[in-house]
């Protein structure tokens, strides 16, 4: 057996942890940052959507484009994630006085 024998678990454990991520920096950076942190998510999915149109290799080349739409994806959940906040979903920053 070789390593094409084993491409999709590799690529599909990459998108579980690549979600995983994902989520966490979607709650932590609109905790930090508000729902402005929309902008990494913005450049990261262009960046890796970019990457993988360079890549030869097609496992990498899956990786970057699954972390490029992903990324496009956390767009949208990082303004939904300030909604969540208001609905008391998950828990406000409190502004130090």
């Amino acid at each position: 057996m070789n390593i094409e024998n084993f491409s999709g678990i590799i690529v599909g454990l990459a998108l579980f942890v690549i979600i995983y991520v994902s989520q966490w920096a979607c709650i932590k950076g609109e905790y930090y940052f508000t729902k402005k942190f929309w902008i990494v998510f913005l450049i990261i999915g262009i960046a890796g959507i970019a990457a993988s149109l360079f890549i030869d290799n097609i496992i990498v080349s899956s990786i970057f484009s699954i972390l490029g739409f992903v990324s496009l994806w956390g767009i949208g959940e990082t303004i939904k994630q300030e909604e969540r906040v208001k609905k008391g979903w998950f828990p406000k920053r409190q502004k130090n006085l």
